[in-house]
């Protein structure tokens, strides 16, 4: 190995463990961070780290000559990409040669070959890989591919030839749906990419996701380390895969393979990549190209734990110019492995991205578990990056195993202070079809109006009220007067706690001392009640009966987590003394998810009618429109550029009728 010191031109989780194999190959690794990472894990696990400029990625990890010029600077021989950012950009591998820094990756050729997806299928057809049936080349006008579709077959899928992620993409069932589905894609593709060109493809039903892994030296050596499958996909994004598929059975899985190895010798490639295939459910002996990914993939972990290959390792041994050291026929895969992502999402709210600060952390460990995490306690998840934390992956000797063992590692999940989809990952795993492997793309989007999170009850109310009552003991010694058990002269009175979860607001009553209490919520019945803290653990018994929950506290909420739930309480204030004053019909719009004001549409004291735009909100280039709910007149309380947390008061409306009165 002659690489003493590579950089890691990547952020969060994939940094993380990019590092970890550096330090395994005792290699000095190199971190970059925006001003949003001063302080994020993967700047503490590195050896050195370099700051490369603001938050926005543009200006930061995106911007290659930050990253060529902190290089330098630090004496990298080699830059590892990750995935995302920059690990497909082509100019980015061209400024690195250009600069005489080895790229962790394939050949310049190889990515803008296999970036351009109409390129791409060209390519590989040479090389005998079966493509779904369709028309691809470059210049396609409308009515050329209106012309086309009836040989292609209907449905058909209009895609765009450059970019990603569903972007530009229709389906058409019917010759008379085409003209306008061309119109709308090419306008979202020219908007997206910069390019609007648009190809054809059947659109292959119930369809499934499956990829291949392939390594690639430099001296014409190519394996493939078998399948994943990646159908669970929500919105084009994958959200869970696994090692096998429970699709394909042995012949398939040598054919899909070998296509895999084809695809990667069309364009002489070299390192890690992984060839996308459609399959349909109805026809599994038959299999597609899709396209190519020149680069790690999110969930190469699954790959990793069947195989035994560290892949990041052969990456960085291939890109030293290494022969692969092992061949075809001594790849075995072993067992079966399912990932999981962890996403700062609100899936109560349409999956809507989420932020804050990380006040407390649980991930899993043990045999056969695997966690690939960019965070730690005090970690800010902001809204300037993908919303993705963290990964946990299982291995077991067969699927069921696997799945159970994955629903295990996350209940033992929990990332107090930022709202995440790990509720919804273990009802996904426990879907019948999804026990079954009867899988396809669409499936996750159809299961998600099933979902009903998990609404905290009186249990989680007290505990609530209670950790915020020990926070007030012990009192100073002989002070009698501050003990908080509720002694009085004839009978003890009460703490009082008014405290909202999920969609109800109640008052909890607390009486005694944490080691013998009773609790009452609202009018309810009187519950013995003791309580202790153990460092981060709240320890309740409540009715004779112990739950321990992780708990953490700020800015008004508690949040207490067990068993891969996650309950937010919050502090409420005494609802106003006046009737009128509470039933006003006033309005206050609160931002949905945490993230940046983009537009303000009226001026401080306008008078807006119901339904007017008011401020819109963007996190994660996704962008939300708050209107106003009543007529009346506005109060502002954030400017265009502001920073907002989840539920922050973005404008506050008075009701006409009131604003006339006054």
């Amino acid at each position: 190995m002659n690489f003493h010191t590579v950089l890691v031109a990547n952020r969060g989780e994939i940094a993380v463990r990019v590092i970890r194999t550096l330090r395994e190959m005792g290699i000095r690794s190199v971190a970059v961070f925006s001003d949003a990472d001063a302080n994020a894990r993967h700047v503490a696990e590195a050896d050195v780290a370099v700051g490369i400029g603001p938050a926005p990625a543009r200006q930061s990890y995106l911007n290659i000559d930050a990253v060529v010029d902190a290089a330098r600077r630090t004496g990298a021989q080699a830059i590892h990409p990750g995935y995302g950012f920059l690990s497909e950009n082509a100019e980015f591998a061209a400024a690195l040669e250009a600069a005489g820094i080895v790229f962790i990756g394939p050949p310049v050729k190889a990515i803008q070959t296999m970036g351009d997806k109409i390129a791409a299928k060209t390519t590989v057809s040479a090389f005998g890989v079966p493509v779904v049936p369709g028309i691809a080349r470059p210049g396609l006008t409308d009515d050329d591919l209106i012309a086309a579709a009836g040989d292609v077959g209907y449905p058909v899928l209009v895609k765009p030839s450059a970019g990603g992620g569903g972007k530009g993409m229709r389906v058409v069932h019917e010759p008379s749906e085409l003209a306008a589905a061309l119109t709308s894609a090419r306008r979202e593709a020219g908007a997206a990419f910069g390019d609007d060109t648009l190809f054809l493809e059947r659109f292959v039903l119930n369809p499934r996701h499956i990829e291949v892994q392939v390594l690639a030296d430099g001296y014409g050596n190519v394996v493939h380390l078998g399948e994943r499958e990646c159908s669970l996909q929500r919105r084009h994004q994958k959200v869970i895969e696994e090692a096998p598929s429970p699709l394909l059975d042995v012949a398939t899985r040598a054919r899909i393979g070998a296509a895999a190895c084809d695809t990667a010798r069309s364009v002489d490639y070299t390192g890690a990549g992984t060839v996308e295939f459609i399959v349909s459910a109805d026809r599994p002996d038959e299999f597609f190209f899709m396209e190519m990914n020149t680069r790690l993939q999110v969930e190469h972990p699954v790959t990793e734990m069947v195989t035994g290959i560290d892949l990041v390792e052969q990456q960085v041994r291939i890109a030293a110019g290494e022969k692969l050291p092992i061949a075809q026929d001594e790849i075995t895969m072993t067992g079966h492995a399912i990932e999981a992502r962890v996403y700062a999402e609100d899936p109560a709210r349409g999956f809507l991205p989420t932020g804050g600060e990380v006040l407390d952390l649980t991930e899993p460990y043990g045999p056969g578990v695997r966690v690939d995490s960019g965070l730690a306690t005090g970690t800010v998840v902001g809204s300037d990056y993908d919303p993705m934390l963290a990964k946990v992956i299982a291995h077991a000797a067969d699927r069921p195993a696997a799945l159970r063992a994955l629903d295990r590692a996350l209940a033992d999940t929990a990332v107090l202070g930022v709202s995440t989809n790990v509720e919804f990952l273990r009802f996904l795993l426990a879907d019948p079809d999804v026990v079954a492997g009867r899988l396809d793309t669409g499936l996750l989007d159809r299961r998600t109006t099933d979902f009903a999170p998990f609404q905290p009850g009186d249990d989680e109310l007290i505990a609530a009220a209670a950790y915020k009552w020990l926070r007030s003991w012990p009192v100073p010694a002989g002070n009698l007067w501050e003990v908080p058990s509720g002694w009085r002269i004839g009978q003890h009175g009460s703490t009082a706690a008014r405290l909202r979860a999920g969609d109800r607001t109640d008052h909890v009553y607390l009486t005694g001392t944490p080691q013998a209490a009773t609790a009452v919520v609202e009018v309810g019945e009187s519950r013995p009640l003791t309580v202790s803290l153990d460092g981060d653990r709240l320890v309740v018994t409540l009715d004779g009966l112990r739950t321990d929950y992780l708990v953490a506290a700020a800015d008004g909420q508690v949040w207490l987590a067990r068993a891969g739930r996650t309950a937010v309480v919050d502090e409420v204030r005494e609802a106003p003394v006046r009737p009128d004053d509470e039933h006003s019909g006033d309005a206050e719009l609160v931002s949905p998810m945490p993230g940046s004001v983009v537009a303000v549409g009226v001026e401080d004291g306008a008078n807006v009618d119901a339904g007017a735009v008011v401020v819109a909100v963007e996190a994660m280039k996704m962008e939300h429109a708050l209107t106003a709910p009543v007529a009346g007149v506005v109060e502002l309380l954030v400017a265009v550029g502001d920073q907002v947390k989840v539920d922050q008061p973005l404008a506050r409306i008075t009701a006409s009728e009131k604003a006339e009165q006054s």
